[in-house]
């Protein structure tokens, strides 16, 4: 299997970013308090990457794919738990995606796929702390279990 380039790898995570931002919208109406102002922050900060990464891009004359109007998600958000649940899933699989990009990025661009993977580690965490799920950690984050 061939390795993505840069710009592949780039363009995957930006796809990610757009379905993570689709489902916080349905995570949050799910939420209160906050927890709810956490998955709004969350929601805000793949905003802002999804943002850095669509720039990033087009500046280097680069295909931007463009987000859709919905996404599938992986179960029905329902409840409070749920939602929770989608929160984690929503971060780890960010995470993968920005883990990819690792091998087929070097300066900048790595440094920008770590911090990303950082993030989304920290995120997914947070929300398996206040979903009660154990551990609230995992060995190698963004990796496939």
């Amino acid at each position: 299997m061939k390795q993505p380039t840069a710009e592949e790898a780039l363009a995957a995570a930006l796809t990610a970013e757009y379905a993570a931002i689709y489902a916080y919208g349905r995570i949050g109406v799910r939420l209160t308090g906050a927890v709810r102002d956490a998955a709004h922050q969350a929601e805000a900060a793949h905003r802002r990457r999804r943002d850095a990464v669509v720039v990033q891009l087009s500046a280097a004359g680069g295909t931007v794919p463009p987000g859709r109007a919905g996404y599938a998600l992986p179960f029905p958000v329902t409840n409070w738990a749920s939602a929770l649940r989608l929160a984690i899933e929503v971060e780890e699989r960010t995470a993968a995606h920005w883990r990819a990009a690792l091998a087929s990025t070097t300066g900048a661009d790595r440094d920008q796929a770590l911090a990303a993977l950082v993030e989304y580690a920290v995120r997914a965490t947070k929300w398996r702390k206040a979903a009660g799920v154990a551990p609230p950690t995992v060995a190698f984050p963004g990796r496939p279990s």
